[in-house]
């Protein structure tokens, strides 16, 4: 069966959710305060850059399965379902600002009120949120409207970025938090055509559902930033991270995912989802221990890396021209929020450096940050020419097997922080580089 489906927000999850919703045969009715971006998906524009999404945008836009408004009423009547994919930002204390949500659910249960719907409806927060969320949503729509038959859902999305479009389309698991056998059936009913390879659907409480999605995430950041701690360690006593790595992923218990050592995690999840669930944990008496730790390590991190570009130059980098390499928080998306880079360049421009900077997707929204204040390449080796040194942030496939000797040719100094530890450390002895990585020996030149 099919539904009429409305998406509040057209951010990562709320394009990357509505469109596939569609692809599946539904019709739906995405909403966002933008008219300029509402007036480029109507047209099968993409607003984001991610792998797969424009050719099913604009398929479904001709087909009439999908559309685009910026009237919540429009979105909201006709639809069964109505998803919140809404931003959820850190507070400056950490937690969630749910502002978004609440304000959209007000509005919501006030056109209900107002147009007296009385049949069913299923309101569901696929936004990232604290556990109790649903329950302030559901009691905003108990007070505006008395008596009304919505139910509230949470169904938290585990979309990466830069293969969001596969992880909506053939998702490992989907979570859905709800008491109601009416919302378990849609709700089943819904998912099942994304889940014909047996992948399972799992129906929790509200809260559990909740909580599932910040736990995930804590815990995938945990491993990052456990890499990223024993890396330090590694320099220290002359191991190699990525050996290290290979050795321990090879156990199933661990696994070979997320033990990549870098500058950190950055993006629109990770920072921002560990900071909320120490809050809540904070709140409930239940302070997590471990889960502080795997923030600190992660700012700890880049200012370890910056601190090594700082103490090769003994801190004079004033007039020194840096060339960078990546400024997405991670490739394959345009997503700049939290990226390390940003972190590298603020110091750097602080202290009075020259950047010269390059990213495959990210220029654009650099660009809204930085204006002029650094210069951009039109390709990767533009970047480098007459740079004291290069700066890997981010692991573009582009970046991976450059051509040693043009870099060699156009940079003033053979020297590279690689903050992705993307070269093999004999291949930078052959071609004559200095070459400081994450967790391994350096590389002199002589």
């Amino acid at each position: 069966m099919t539904y009429k489906i409305c998406v509040i927000g057209t951010g990562y999850v709320g394009l990357v959710s509505g469109t596939t919703f569609a692809e599946t045969g539904n019709e739906v009715v995405c909403v966002d305060i933008d008219p300029v971006k509402v007036d480029k998906l109507n047209k099968g524009i993409p607003t984001i850059f991610e792998p797969g999404l424009g050719p099913l945008l604009q398929r479904n836009v001709k087909e009439g399965r999908l559309r685009f408004t910026t009237e919540l009423e429009e979105g909201v009547l006709t639809a069964l379902i109505t998803f919140f994919c809404l931003p959820t930002p850190p507070s400056d204390d950490g937690s969630a600002d749910l502002s978004r949500i609440l304000e959209v659910a007000q509005k919501v249960a006030e056109i209900f009120k107002n147009h007296r719907i009385e049949e069913p409806r299923i309101v569901v927060n696929k936004s990232t949120v604290p556990v109790g969320t649903a329950d302030r949503v559901r009691k905003i729509f108990d007070q505006v409207y008395p008596g009304n038959k919505v139910e509230v859902v949470s169904n938290p999305e585990f979309l990466r970025e830069g293969f969001a479009v596969e992880d909506s389309m053939k998702p490992e698991r989907i979570v859905i938090g709800t008491r109601s056998n009416f919302v378990r059936e849609i709700m089943q009913d819904l998912y099942e055509p994304f889940v014909r390879s047996g992948n399972p659907i799992y129906f929790f409480d509200e809260r559990t559902a909740e909580v599932i999605k910040y736990a995930a995430n804590a815990f995938l950041a945990t491993k990052i930033s456990f890499m990223n701690d024993l890396s330090a360690f590694c320099e220290a006593v002359g191991a190699d991270i990525e050996k290290v790595r290979i050795g321990i992923g090879s156990d199933s218990r661990i696994g070979k995912r997320f033990l990549f050592a870098g500058l950190g995690f950055g993006g629109s999840c990770f920072p921002k989802d560990v900071r909320a669930l120490i809050q809540s944990a904070e709140e409930a008496g239940t302070p997590l221990s471990i889960v502080k730790a795997t923030y600190e390590v992660n700012q700890k991190q880049i200012q370890r890396f910056i601190g090594k570009i700082l103490a090769r130059f003994d801190n004079q980098i004033q007039g020194k021209k840096f060339a960078l390499w990546g400024l997405a928080f991670k490739p394959n998306t345009d997503d700049v929020r939290e990226a390390p880079a940003f972190k590298v360049i603020d110091a750097l421009l602080e202290k009075g450096a020259i950047l010269n900077v390059y990213d495959p997707e990210a220029m654009e929204n650099t660009r809204k940050v930085y204006g002029v204040k650094i210069n951009y390449a039109k390709e990767m080796y533009g970047c480098l020419e007459g740079a004291d040194a290069l700066i890997i942030a981010t692991e573009w496939t582009v970046f991976r097997n450059p051509d040693f000797k043009k870099m060699k040719s156009l940079m003033k100094n053979p020297l590279i922080f690689d903050g992705r530890n993307l070269f093999n450390l004999e291949e930078m002895e052959k071609n004559g580089f200095e070459y400081h990585s994450i967790g391994r020996r350096k590389v002199e030149t002589f």
